[in-house]
């Protein structure tokens, strides 16, 4: 009998150790979660990146991902018996003293079939630099959690065939090109966890403003405040020791040039929302900013009663002429049912630019979009720092709450507001700033509505659940 009582302390003891050392099983499951590291995890996407500042919890979500991966448990994926993956930092110390450090936190000890040393002792991975962990699989297979650094050059990173590759702080841009290739036949993963020091990079261009809409493409932003482990107390502190281009990388986790965003009041969270059927009433006017080489861009806006303005539609395409660019108007006015006076035609505000006569002298912008239909006033206000103060009192939230959305199916216009920046002589970059200007067009000509106080219909107390909505998201 006291043999078997100490067997069944013994086993108690191993899963007491075993329990204790197994932070994966207790991550992210107490009380306090962290919301924006769950949206991590849930995401389909093969393309996925977290913008973080320092201590905003980004790496471990990374090394919580890669160890899922590994061990065939993720609970939000469908999983792998044998899973090749490659763990990518700047440096080698850096791996040591960060990615690595934190793969072998979640890793408990009983799940490592073995360790491959670059320099150092398996028996004490932690202080050494570890090239590959040879990970039990849950389905009975074993999963590979190779290491990598940066400074080692793109033909390091030759070769294999991955499931995943998780960039640990931005990768040069031919080695991340490499690493696509490298998942490209099993259709497997990449995703990346960064602060954005270093200006606007590559990952700025292809993965922030995601050009080429490519649709595996997901990103979330992670600040101190999403961090429910780290005190107020502590954030004030660090908050005092930083210039404002500091704290926006290293407490947001933004890309930032020395100059600075012109709009940093735009957060895709809040003022980016999903389409629905606007009612009829709020439809207000169409803005264009003309371009024939380069992009016309036309915002299709409608004013709830509220005075809120939602951009529902846009058209934004370079090197069409008048005729086709007034057919896709008319198309996508066609689709919204969008409002026309009794003679079928179309109203628009375009810039006064569109008023000159073109080069053969017959005709300007506004009198050909006119006999097509389109009646493009070219009377709006194009005061450019008047204008920019406008946006940003619309993007600005009072009660929590902007005066400006946009749908999601205006990508161009988005796209333009993350990437607008002040340049020398504090003037913004005249780069990509077509939509910009159409939205600036309207917002300093169309006044504010105001309405008295009434009861609220059905449509309006649904756009405010729809709000209140977005606003627990």
């Amino acid at each position: 009998m006291d043999e078997l009582l100490q067997k069944i302390k013994a086993i108690e003891q191993e899963q007491r150790l075993r329990s204790e050392r197994d932070f994966l099983s207790r991550y992210n499951t107490g009380k306090k979660k962290h919301k924006k590291q769950l949206a991590f995890h849930r995401s389909k996407k093969r393309n996925r990146w977290v913008f973080g500042g320092n201590r905003s919890g980004k790496t471990e979500c990374g090394a919580a991902e890669a160890v899922w991966m590994a061990r065939g448990n993720h609970p939000y994926r469908k999983n792998r018996r044998e899973v090749f993956g490659w763990v990518v930092s700047p440096t080698a110390q850096v791996q040591r003293d960060v990615a690595q450090k934190k793969i072998l936190r979640y890793l408990r000890p009983d799940w490592i079939a073995d360790i491959v040393m670059t320099s150092g002792r398996k028996d004490a991975p932690m202080s050494g630099v570890i090239d590959q962990i040879y990970v039990k699989n849950v389905f009975g297979g074993t999963s590979v959690i190779g290491f990598k650094s940066a400074d080692q050059g793109r033909e390091r990173f030759q070769g294999s065939s991955l499931d995943f590759v998780w960039f640990d702080e931005e990768p040069p841009k031919e080695i991340y090109e490499e690493c696509r290739m490298r998942v490209v036949d099993r259709e497997g993963d990449i995703f990346g966890t960064m602060t954005p020091l270093k200006g606007l990079t590559f990952v700025y261009e292809e993965i922030y403003l995601n050009p080429k809409n490519d649709p595996q493409i997901w990103y979330e932003f992670m600040e101190w405040a999403d961090n429910p482990y780290l005190s107020k107390k502590e954030i004030t502190l660090l908050e005092n020791t930083m210039d404002e281009t500091t704290l926006q990388s290293r407490r947001f986790g933004r890309f930032c040039t020395r100059e600075g965003l012109v709009y940093p009041e735009f957060d895709e969270s809040v003022h980016v929302i999903p389409p629905f059927d606007i009612p009829p009433e709020w439809q207000d006017t169409i803005t264009i900013d003309p371009g024939l080489k380069n992009p016309l861009a036309a915002l299709w806006c409608a004013v709830d009663f509220d005075g809120n303005v939602y951009v529902v539609s846009e058209h934004y395409v370079a090197g069409m002429g008048v005729d086709e660019h007034a057919e896709a108007i008319r198309r996508i006015s066609e689709r919204l049912g969008w409002k026309r006076d009794e003679r079928g035609r179309i109203s628009a505000l375009i810039d006064s630019a569109a008023d000159a006569r073109t080069l053969n002298g017959m005709r300007s912008v506004t009198e050909l979009f006119y006999e097509r239909g389109i009646l493009a006033s070219p009377r709006v206000n194009k005061e450019l720092f008047g204008g920019i103060a406008q946006v940003k009192s619309y993007l600005s939230r009072k009660n929590n709450l902007p005066d400006l959305y946009i749908f999601s199916n205006c990508t161009n216009l988005i796209r333009e507001f993350k990437g607008y920046f002040w340049g020398s002589g504090e003037i913004p970059v005249k780069r990509d700033d077509h939509a910009l200007d159409a939205i600036r067009y309207y917002l300093m000509t169309k006044p504010r509505s105001q309405r008295p106080d009434f009861v609220k219909t059905e449509i309006e107390k649904d756009k405010e659940r729809r709000i209140r909505r977005l606003r627990r998201r």
